[in-house]
């Protein structure tokens, strides 16, 4: 099989600059099953930038046992990259006022509706080809005016007819985790368990429009809107969590790169043999289960509990240390989790504003405080 590499510009935000993204393509084009990877859709998070320079190494002395199609994006945010404050990278949310690099992908599933209107039928296989046909057509006709419409519109272009795809992030310090649609929990926990993921999250609807959502969230909108027919949840879209911000080390990532191979060879995407399947560290939870806790005012965040740790619910997970406080007795006020469960993503910063969300511990059950389609901000 071959490899190719392309270069795809972005539109110049101004005079004598530009930007561009990088794509290496193994297999055939249209080859099944097809599987896209990319990293740093957030430009601050690092850690997928490492794994996948490891992973292009293995697929480029694997690919003549690529049987399906690769895509992997390398580096998914030139904008963001660029955004350089005082000497240090902000790549979260677009200078330009375009919010979340990850968030309000568009959603292609009314236009690809319309394009397969009246059209599908009793073959769940033949539909499936329909849909991918009409969801690559709604991505071309995507408007691409500025930096930020056309580097969104470019990232669907190529993994919107994708079998998997597989966003790489990370949280400020956190355990690996796993993102996925509860369609897809037999294959978020065959992802889970391969990359030894410790939490495996699974959301109904996210909101927010993130990536994942934008390539998975179609096959379940049609499923429902032509509900005749059968409409199989045919994009397994994930995000990966890979760690903390700062765990970006040769050792994590050769082992993470070859985690990830592993699962594209049990999926088919590349020949040979992957070895017995792990054992899941986790069982899935539901991304409601999370419990977000905050601030309750500004100061130093002194953890009680560290990531992995088992959480009671009323138990105290960490304090807070107001510096500022007259009696260093009477400094402290403790932060205490609403559910029972692990503790598995905190945030870097150790010095808070009020409202700040300092840590994730995730449970087995909804939480009613929890508002669904809100992802982790409410």
């Amino acid at each position: 099989m071959t490899k190719s590499f392309e270069r795809i510009a972005l539109p110049s935000p101004s005079p004598g600059t530009s930007r561009m993204l990088n794509l290496h393509r193994y297999g055939a084009p249209g080859a099944r099953p097809k599987a896209y990877l990319q990293a740093a859709l957030h430009a601050d998070e690092w850690p997928g930038l490492l794994v996948l320079h490891h992973l292009i190494g293995r697929l480029d002395e694997a690919r003549d046992d690529v049987a399906g199609e690769i895509v992997v994006v390398p580096y998914a945010n030139p904008v963001g990259l660029a955004q350089q404050l005082n000497g240090r990278l902000v790549g979260r949310y677009e200078f330009d006022g375009g919010g979340n690099f990850n968030r309000g992908f568009p959603d292609l599933s009314e236009a690809a509706g319309e394009m397969v209107e009246g059209k599908l039928g009793d073959d769940a296989e033949a539909n499936v080809a329909l849909i991918r046909e009409a969801l690559a057509k709604a991505a071309a006709e995507l408007p691409r005016e500025g930096e930020l419409q056309a580097l969104r519109a470019a990232l669907l272009d190529n993994s919107v007819d994708a079998d998997m795809v597989l966003d790489l992030h990370c949280d400020g310090e956190a355990l690996v985790h796993t993102y996925a649609a509860t369609a897809h929990r037999e294959l978020a926990v065959e992802l889970g368990a391969d990359i030894a993921s410790s939490v495996v999250l699974l959301e109904e609807d996210s909101g927010g429009s993130p990536f994942d959502e934008a390539n998975a969230g179609p096959w379940l909108k049609l499923a429902k809107r032509f509900a005749a027919a059968p409409v199989p949840a045919a994009c397994f879209a994930t995000t990966v969590e890979l760690r903390g911000g700062a765990e970006v080390h040769d050792h994590l990532a050769e082992a993470d790169a070859a985690n990830l191979f592993r699962f594209l060879q049990r999926r088919g995407v590349i020949a040979g043999d992957p070895g017995p399947a792990p054992e899941p560290l986790c069982q899935p939870t539901p991304l409601e289960g999370v419990d977000v806790l905050s601030a309750p005012g500004a100061g130093i965040v002194a953890y009680r509990k560290h990531l992995g740790d088992a959480v009671e619910r009323g138990e105290v997970v960490a304090e807070l240390v107001d510096p500022a406080a007259e009696d260093p007795a009477q400094a402290r006020i403790p932060i205490v989790s609403r559910t029972s469960g692990l503790l598995f993503a905190r945030m870097a910063d150790k010095l808070a504003r009020p409202g700040a969300k300092i840590c994730k511990v995730a449970g087995p059950e909804k939480l009613a405080h929890r508002k669904p389609g809100h992802l982790l901000e409410a």
